[in-house]
């Protein structure tokens, strides 16, 4: 036995020592995921892009076509569209044989929505040509083990990280390209979830929101079990909870919804199925709607080839407030178990609009329109027209030594950002968090969308980076160092395809200088963005 034992200790460091070590590992194959790998391989080093699931492009092949860019008559925001963010709609526009009406359209700056949107495959398939054109290593099905030890540190620096598939990866550099912030969290790096209190940061439009009128409800919609009672308890999806102090912070999150790609084409059609757990009580509070004389939402046609982007940001819709607070920081079987709830939800909710009885006879027309409309037979095919993963919004963000706030997103004077690696063009974005009782009515808590006093900023490099007594040879595109409002105006695709970017150049860099990622040099960052074509600034 002792013998054996001093073998094993023998070995060891052998077996260590003889796995590859890459350049760079990227974990979580998201938009900026994927760009990062890209450009880790553009730049000529060894990159293994590791995804949990089975598919690349994130929410991108998941529902999400009809993007956020130049889609709101209040501004246009394609001028910060750059570097392989642009390059990627260079190559949606080709797909569909539109290169040269894309080009007239960026060379004439002119506001076209259409020309960015796609269908989800179609995505898929741009994506993964592209990435099989560099060597990277893609590994599907590589999710982070679940225990204490999947992350090896020897001093600050990540050595190698362990999947639950027995797999280990050791790398030089590392990044976080996921949206739920595992990696970060597994390597010790300081995060957070929830909400902020406006004291935090000197913030004024975080935490418990006093009036929320951003998609708030249109009509008077009774919340209890027993109209008018309220010892009866609340109907499904409302919480019933106090609204709180407003300006303090709490751990709700904006909703989760899918990002529904749906046709009404009877060739391409799948009928919305009954779902095997269907409970109509669960919608209760849409029949409530209709007969207060609510006017539901509709799907509509907003991507190619007669397809929707169905998304949910109504006052009454599949967003389902305050039914997501397991996900960002449970384990993989309580996120399983809030993904399921949504499916099941929402595949009952789409049945329910266009079958139930009362529904017809409440608004026949309203049932008329959700009934010519089904699934689609050429979009997620392996998962029966329905989508693999559904819009996670918001889960952890970094905290490090430079924090984004609502400061940087204010119109006036911002401070200044002296190391930007791109511009984040949206306003502050954020779906309410809860659905709860006030006044006697189900109100909507926690909106925040576009007004008059936000502006385009400058994202600082140091919001990517963690500190640097928590570790040195890491990266995040994706949980960028942001208050609760801050991220609603980054958490945009074609941002986080810049921010991927920017991560796989500064990680290339620090390999090259053989230095830490907190070290990086910002001129030559700088000046390698700037040549790679991306926007630092709207007046690059």
């Amino acid at each position: 036995m002792r013998n054996y034992l001093i073998l094993l200790l023998f070995l060891i460091p052998r077996v260590l020592c003889a796995q590859p070590v890459y350049d760079v590992v990227v974990y979580g194959g998201t938009p900026a995921g994927v760009m990062a790998a890209i450009q880790v391989a553009r730049m000529g080093q060894t990159v293994a892009l590791l995804e949990p699931g089975r598919h690349l492009g994130g929410i991108m092949v998941e529902g999400l076509g009809g993007t956020d860019i130049d889609n709101h008559q209040e501004f246009q925001n394609s001028p910060a569209v750059g570097g392989l963010a642009l390059e990627f709609y260079r190559r949606i526009a080709k797909a569909y044989g539109r290169s040269g009406e894309f080009e007239q359209v960026l060379q004439n700056g002119s506001k076209k929505p259409d020309i960015w949107r796609f269908e989800p495959h179609v995505a898929e398939r741009v994506i993964l040509e592209w990435v099989a054109s560099y060597p990277i290593k893609v590994r599907y099905g590589s999710r982070l083990l679940e225990m204490k030890n999947a992350v090896l540190k020897k001093g600050t620096a990540i050595q190698q990280i362990k999947l639950e598939n027995g797999q280990t990866y050791r790398a030089k550099v590392f990044i976080d390209a996921t949206i739920e912030g595992d990696l970060l969290n597994a390597a010790g790096i300081s995060t957070v979830i929830g909400r902020e209190s406006n004291a935090t940061y000197g913030e004024s439009k975080n935490g418990i929101q006093a009036i929320t009128d951003h998609a708030q409800f249109l009509v008077k919609v009774d919340p209890y079990q027993v109209m008018g009672d309220p010892t009866s308890g609340v109907i499904p999806t409302i919480q019933n909870e106090p609204l709180g102090t407003p300006g303090e912070g709490d751990q709700h999150l904006q909703a989760y919804c899918f990002r529904m790609c749906l046709t009404k084409n009877p060739t391409n059609r799948i009928p919305f199925p009954k779902p095997e757990v269907y409970q109509r009580e669960q919608y209760e509070i849409y029949l409530r709607y209709l007969k207060a004389g609510g006017k539901l939402y509709r799907p509509r046609v907003d991507i190619p080839n007669g397809k929707t982007d169905l998304g949910a940001w109504h006052d009454l819709s599949h967003n389902l407030y305050g039914m997501n607070m397991a996900y960002p920081g449970g384990n993989y079987a309580a996120r399983q178990a809030v993904f399921t709830q949504h499916r099941q939800f929402t595949q009952g909710l789409f049945y329910f609009l266009a079958n139930d009885e009362e529904v017809g006879r409440l608004a026949p027309d309203l049932q008329k329109e959700w009934a010519l409309w089904g699934l689609s037979k050429d979009e997620f095919t392996d998962n029966g027209g329905w989508p693999r993963q559904f819009y996670v919004r918001d889960a952890r963000r970094m905290v490090s030594d430079y924090v984004i706030t609502e400061h940087q997103v204010r119109k006036g004077n911002p401070p200044t950002v002296s190391d930007p690696v791109a511009v984040a063009y949206w306003p502050p974005d954020v779906h309410s968090v809860r659905r709860i009782v006030k006044d006697g009515y189900a109100y909507n808590e926690g909106s925040v969308f576009r007004d008059n006093t936000w502006q385009p900023f400058g994202i600082s490099y140091r919001a990517l980076i963690p500190k640097a007594s928590e570790c040195t040879n890491l990266l995040t595109a994706s949980c960028p160092s942001s208050s609760h409002i801050a991220y609603g105006a980054i958490r945009i695709e074609f941002t986080f395809m810049a921010l991927g970017q920017a991560c796989g150049t500064a990680a290339v860099l620090a390999n090259q200088k053989r230095v830490t990622v907190q070290a990086v040099n910002q001129k030559e960052l700088k000046d390698k963005l700037l040549a790679d074509g991306q926007v630092l600034s709207l007046n690059n």
